[in-house]
């Protein structure tokens, strides 16, 4: 009975090690391209704040570090393209340029990170 008590022990002990270890360990993404570990690969890898992970369905996806400054590094990146910043309600950052509105949302998606969801790949890039 020892036994299988510290079986059970030991398995428990390398599944959990496994677990922190694989990609299981962030939550599900709301794009298909990449895997939870590959997106925050990409943005240690990044020399900006707010770094790309990929393209789907005409949205640009990003992500970020959670910190005190989430919106004003989106802020900044949406200027470099161009877009004034407007307002903020609720998740959404609204920008203008030329007429034309877009509504930049933010999504937290782990402790540490949050996405941004940026409408229109085409007015964009």
């Amino acid at each position: 009975m020892k036994k299988v008590g510290v079986l059970i022990l030991l398995f428990v002990g390398l599944t959990a090690i496994v677990f922190s270890f694989n990609q299981f360990v962030y939550p599900p993404l709301p794009i298909e391209s990449h895997s939870g570990k590959e997106v925050v690969k990409i943005l240690e890898k990044s020399n900006q704040e707010v770094a790309e992970i990929g393209v789907e369905a005409g949205t640009i996806w990003f992500i970020t570090k959670n910190d005190y400054d989430v919106d004003g590094k989106i802020q900044l990146m949406m200027e470099e393209k161009g877009w004034v910043f407007q307002e903020k309600d609720g998740a959404g950052l609204f920008f203008e340029r030329d007429g034309e509105r877009l509504i930049v949302t933010t999504e937290m998606w782990s402790k540490k990170y949050v996405l941004v969801k940026v409408p229109g790949v085409d007015e964009q890039r």
